[in-house]
């Protein structure tokens, strides 16, 4: 599932799809793009994907298992 698929979708939908509800995804992303930037700030290189595709990720593979 992509993000950029989903987040155009109403808010019910995207909280079927991905398990949260947009407010709680939105919130989630804050904490973890201000986690990493300031782990990148002590240096390394950026990320192949983007913080949004990062987490739909986790939250899939959560529910598989």
């Amino acid at each position: 599932m992509k993000y950029e698929k989903i987040k155009n979708y109403k808010d019910e939908a995207f909280r079927r799809l991905s398990g949260v509800k947009r407010s709680t995804f939105k919130k989630i992303i804050a904490l973890l793009k201000e986690a990493e930037k300031n782990k990148k700030a002590r240096g390394g290189k950026s990320d192949a994907l983007a913080m949004e595709k990062r987490l739909l990720m986790c939250i899939f593979i959560g529910d598989i298992r």
